[in-house]
């Protein structure tokens, strides 16, 4: 059973997002700002932590990005929950480390399903072979991905999409083909979306100069290029 860490200041939120996890079959514990989110966590990692962005003391977005930083929380999918409803709201969510973002006031079947939809992306492809390129490995097995020996933490949306590319090498592949192919069909998530992720996943891997892999073709995608 799938066990969810609901970190949010308003009792009134936490009660209705419970009794939607308990009745979707899910465990969970509620926790009213981010240092009890750290000791919850501490003690039990959570397999998903529905986060509130405006949080007493440490907001919910430096959380996010401290829990990015932390290789024991760096592949544990986050959710955003806040009142901001603007497209550079949302982008910064993204960036600093969210798997989704759901805006209040939203509804109970929709954030199980939007729970759903982000558990399901953090699982693997379903390949298990290790795969390597110039110093990059890939193991989705472990959940692991190295550049020259050295492990990079990357959030799950990272990591599908990193799999994905190398599973796919050297072909072109729209925005919303990789929607489709990486985030799963029908979910709630903008095309702009993936342009976030593909920031992030440079970011990550031109740290080891391997940020070259991942290539913009313009006006038809993004391509991971084994080519010179």
């Amino acid at each position: 059973m799938k066990r969810i860490l609901v970190v949010e200041d308003e009792q009134a939120i936490r009660e209705m997002v419970g009794f939607a996890l308990k009745k979707a079959g899910f465990e969970f514990e509620e926790v009213a700002d981010a240092e009890q989110a750290l000791v919850s966590i501490a003690a039990q990692p959570p397999d998903l932590v529905l986060l509130d962005w405006m949080l007493p003391g440490m907001s919910g977005v430096d959380l996010a990005r401290r829990l990015r930083r932390d290789e024991l929380t760096a592949a544990t999918p986050i959710i955003l929950l806040t009142e901001r409803v603007e497209e550079s709201d949302r982008v910064y969510g993204l960036e600093v480390g969210a798997d989704d973002y759901v805006t209040k006031p939203f509804s109970p079947r929709e954030l199980i399903a939007r729970i759903n939809a982000v558990l399901r992306r953090s699982t693997a492809l379903g390949e298990d072979r290790v795969i390597e390129y110039d110093g990059l490995s890939l193991d989705p097995v472990g959940h692991r991905v190295q550049a020259n020996g050295q492990v990079l933490n990357l959030a799950p949306t990272e990591f599908r999409l990193l799999h994905f590319f190398m599973s796919n090498p050297d072909r072109v592949y729209s925005r919303e083909q990789l929607l489709d192919r990486v985030w799963g069909r029908g979910v709630f998530v903008e095309e702009r979306t993936v342009d976030v992720h593909i920031r992030r996943l440079r970011k990550a891997l031109g740290a080891k100069g391997h940020d070259r892999f991942i290539q913009t073709v313009r006006g038809a995608g993004y391509r991971f290029s084994t080519r010179d």
